[in-house]
């Protein structure tokens, strides 16, 4: 009888252990997030309209306003984690953010490291030049040669020599304005990113000094990341980004961020 009040004993505290380590396993980064009241988000230091320091001297843009709704809606404030470009997943994967929000597009390469949301919106690669210079077209920036600009890390990185199998790719470590500085100070002939950044980012020049090509390059979706190991915050993501579609903030977003100038003035 004892053996067996034993055995019953052993198996009893076996069960709580296992339900214990599942308890574990199912408190994840969300709860994580709850418990100690902040969400930690990766940002680009300079990468205007989705994530800049406005003249205020305030964090602001789409993506990051976007991630401050979330904040709201999880009832956390919300901490901002500066980084350049190619600093951003490190600072993911590294555990140091929660989750990661950039116009970045998920990548086949890019999700064997960390899991996307779906898309809340849509971008296209452009290409640009100095204004008044010897570039006056795309085809142009096609001619055996021909210097692009990039951004180290970034989908247009990968694109500019299918776009420019001609050309020599130069890569440039950082954010913001960097691409149209290579271009306006002749460091490179031709730059290439997402159309949305590039139109931004040329307002902070005298008109005339950057020209935009009209030729959209591609179609690429725009997405947060989180790790793997955050499938719960990946959920309530997803959920998130239907809900602001569905209300129209994700759209209200858009159009005062993207598709208009509208923020300028404000910011």
């Amino acid at each position: 009888m004892r053996k067996f009040s034993a055995f019953i004993m052993t198996a009893a505290l076996a069960v709580l252990g296992q339900a214990a380590s599942s308890a574990q396993v199912e408190a994840g980064t969300l709860d994580e997030i709850l418990k100690r009241g902040e969400l930690r988000v990766a940002v680009q230091t300079q990468g205007p309209p989705f994530s800049f320091m406005d003249k205020n001297g305030a964090r602001s843009g789409s993506a990051v306003e976007l991630a401050k709704l979330m904040a709201d809606k999880m009832g956390v404030k919300i901490v901002y984690l500066d980084f350049d470009w190619d600093g951003l997943l490190p600072a993911l994967m590294s555990g140091k953010a929660d989750i990661l929000a950039a116009d970045m597009t998920p990548t086949l390469t890019r999700a064997t490291k960390v899991a996307f949301t779906k898309p809340f919106m849509y971008v296209s690669a452009v290409a640009f030049a100095k204004g008044g210079g010897a570039i006056k077209s795309i085809e142009d920036c096609k001619k055996p040669g021909a210097t692009i600009a990039v951004l180290l890390g970034s989908s247009g990185e990968k694109l500019a020599p299918t776009v420019f199998p001609q050309g020599k790719v130069k890569s440039f470590k950082g954010g913001g304005t960097l691409l149209l500085d290579a271009v306006a100070t002749g460091q490179a002939d031709c730059g290439l990113n997402d159309n949305s950044a590039v139109a931004a980012q040329a307002a902070a020049y005298d008109p005339g000094t950057i020209t935009i090509f009209p030729e959209l390059l591609t179609k690429e979706p725009l997405a947060y990341a989180v790790r793997y190991d955050s499938m719960d915050l990946l959920t309530w993501a997803n959920l998130f980004i239907d809900t602001a579609t569905l209300d129209g903030s994700l759209q209200a977003n858009i159009d005062y961020w993207v598709t208009s100038a509208k923020w300028k003035a404000d910011h």
